[in-house]
């Protein structure tokens, strides 16, 4: 990718290898590669991933990613993709107007399509505005970390995600990595933000990338929470099939970020998560993803 979506590097753990994966080689027109440099204990891609991927591949379609920011993107998880594997990045323009351009990725791997979105872009320009108000939430210094959490704990997952997560999450209605919740909550609570600061003059193509890549990891808590399930329940499968994001306003992952989410709806093995993200009091962005829950002890409602 060229210098106009410039990615600085960074010498620390995990951090850097997050942002490795985001530097996409361009290896024809509109065609990039993808390298898989976060390995999974499950063996398939993690979506973040993919849709953080995405969003950089579209926006190295402009000549200044910055000039039009993406505001929007719909996309579609087919098939699983495999972490030994690198992935392709096909970018189809679709058209280019005074204020909004179109664009639709396809990633690949052997050919076959895994994923594909469709990606908005706009450029900085005046009209209406208002936003939801940002819920009271004690802050992030009240509650548990993610990273400490991982390291007290003598297990093998548990120092995977000790030494490969970027994150640093603080789960306000309490974790549910290792129990199930203590009692059921409706709306979930998570603030996060990358645990360590992103590079200066990091662009903001890059820091709208990284949030799309780390809230993949907890968009479907809410639906775990209403039925008292938790990650490390026996058997539990669960994989996003569909997933949403309206970028709102500028945001900064090394920054604190409260995420407010809630399930209105599960049904057939399917679950339905809708979230607001909230910087400083200010709505920065809207998530919605539908994601396939089974477990033996699920129960119905």
């Amino acid at each position: 990718m060229d210098n106009t979506i410039d990615i600085p590097k960074s010498s620390t753990e995990p951090l850097a290898s997050l942002l490795h994966t985001l530097r996409l080689e361009r290896i024809g027109d509109n065609h990039y590669r993808g390298h898989t440099n976060l390995p999974q204990l499950s063996g398939r891609v993690y979506g973040g991933q993919v849709l953080a991927q995405a969003v950089m591949a579209a926006a190295d379609t402009f000549e200044n990613s910055d000039d039009r920011l993406i505001h929007s993107q719909t996309a579609a998880f087919l098939r699983p993709g495999d972490v030994k594997k690198e992935i392709d990045f096909q970018v189809e323009i679709i058209s280019d107007g005074r204020s909004f351009s179109t664009r639709m990725v396809h990633a690949l791997q052997d050919e076959k399509i895994i994923f594909t979105a469709r990606d908005s872009f706009q450029i900085n320009q005046p009209g209406v505005d208002h936003q939801d108000v940002a819920p009271d939430v004690p802050g992030p210094e009240n509650f548990q970390s993610s990273v400490d959490l991982f390291s007290s704990v003598d297990h093998p997952a548990a120092r995977f995600m000790s030494s490969t997560n970027s994150l640093d999450m603080r789960h306000v209605n309490g974790q549910i990595y290792l129990r199930t919740a203590k009692e059921v909550h409706e709306t979930v609570y998570i603030w996060f933000k990358v645990r360590t600061a992103l590079p200066e003059g990091a662009s903001q193509t890059l820091k709208r990338a990284v949030l799309a890549y780390g809230t993949d990891q907890f968009m479907l808590e809410p639906i775990l929470q209403r039925h008292q399930l938790s990650w490390s329940t026996p058997k539990i499968s669960v994989a996003t099939l569909d997933h949403s994001t309206w970028w709102h306003r500028d945001v900064d992952p090394s920054d604190w970020i409260l995420a407010e989410l809630h399930s209105p709806s599960a049904q057939g093995g399917r679950g339905l998560s809708l979230a607001k993200f909230y910087q400083n009091g200010t709505l920065v962005a809207t998530m919605a993803q539908e994601g396939m829950v089974r477990s033996p002890e699920l129960k119905e409602s």
